[in-house]
């Protein structure tokens, strides 16, 4: 049975799935020649991460399919329903990638707060002539202990962000209307555990109370924060998106830095990915990457495996 990795697969994965006896395809196949591919080469599992679609056109299109496979969380990019309703099964990895995820955010807060998004920028430029004038400029940096993290959406990305901010001696709230209230159990090298209980609290206190903020939701019709919400924020508060492009209204976030209400950003997904708008790439105030939250060796490692694993119960079953 034939597998396209169109996004790529890691290597423990393919010896894996090789061993169970399926043919790994790991040519990188452009969108438009990708129906073509699969039904010439009668590919039965497409493989994907999020820069593969695999809409109606192409479900309809290719009826050797028998499974889609998201590596990662989110499933926007696939018509999920749609291929259940034609008895495609569609999978993913919720679990592998959250910690990976969660260290992305604290990258991204301690870039924020110690200013070195700007530094890194600069210091290449102007750090041999005007050292002493960049060492005032990002002299007035700031410490996360202490300090109180929002978190906006405890699933499991959430609770691992939760897990550092604890480590870090942060204060955590939580704005989640599906919880109402969680309990994060540290585990620490030499075999001892500590329970946190996490109050859930509104939007608008979270909001309000929060030094810092960071998503961790779905794709939304609409964004969860926007001039509204940046208004309710404390004076100098930082954000922090690795969720979705267009959970942060944009235009209402480079407003908010323009004025000062919001410190700094942290983004590594944007409204119009792969072409995001100049402004904020361009924004001295932002701390950028290239939606790799889950791209590390580890996390996809773990990737690779629990596909390889679910595949091969699925068609064993």
């Amino acid at each position: 049975m034939k597998i396209l990795a169109n996004d790529g697969i890691s290597q423990n994965a393919i010896e894996i799935l090789t061993k169970a006896g399926y043919n790994v395809i790991t040519t990188k196949v452009s969108q438009n020649q990708l129906i073509d591919f699969i039904n010439k080469e009668d590919i039965k599992i497409l493989l994907v991460r999020s820069a593969t679609q695999a809409r109606k056109d192409l479900i309809d299109a290719c009826p050797s399919l028998k499974l889609i496979g998201r590596g990662g969380v989110g499933m926007d990019n696939i018509d999920v329903k749609y291929a259940q309703e034609k008895g495609i099964k569609v999978i993913n990895t919720p679990n592998a990638s959250s910690d990976s995820v969660a260290e992305l955010v604290f990258a991204h807060l301690f870039s924020g707060v110690r200013f070195l998004y700007d530094s890194n920028r600069n210091m290449p430029l102007e750090g041999d002539t005007l050292f002493s004038e960049l060492k005032k400029k990002y002299a007035k940096g700031k410490e996360l202990q202490g300090k109180t993290l929002g978190i906006i959406g405890i699933g499991r990305i959430g609770k691992s962000v939760a897990r550092i901010a604890l480590g870090l001696g942060m204060k955590v709230i939580t704005y989640d209307p599906h919880h109402q209230g969680v309990t994060i159990t540290l585990s620490f090298f030499d075999g001892r555990f500590l329970d946190f209980d996490i109050p859930n609290v509104s939007k608008e206190d979270l909001l309000k109370s929060s030094d810092f903020i960071t998503l961790h939701v779905p794709s939304q019709k609409e964004p969860i924060i926007g001039e509204k919400e940046f208004n309710l924020m404390k004076d100098g508060a930082g954000i922090i998106n690795l969720a979705r492009g267009g959970v942060v209204d944009e235009k209402a976030l480079l407003n908010a830095l323009d004025e000062g209400k919001v410190a700094f950003a942290g983004l590594d997904v944007y409204e119009n990915e792969p072409t995001p708008s100049i402004k904020i790439l361009m924004h001295p105030n932002v701390s950028l990457s290239p939606h790799i939250g889950a791209a590390t060796l580890e996390a996809q490692d773990r990737i690779g495996e629990e596909l390889a694993s679910l595949i091969i119960d699925y068609f064993k079953n």
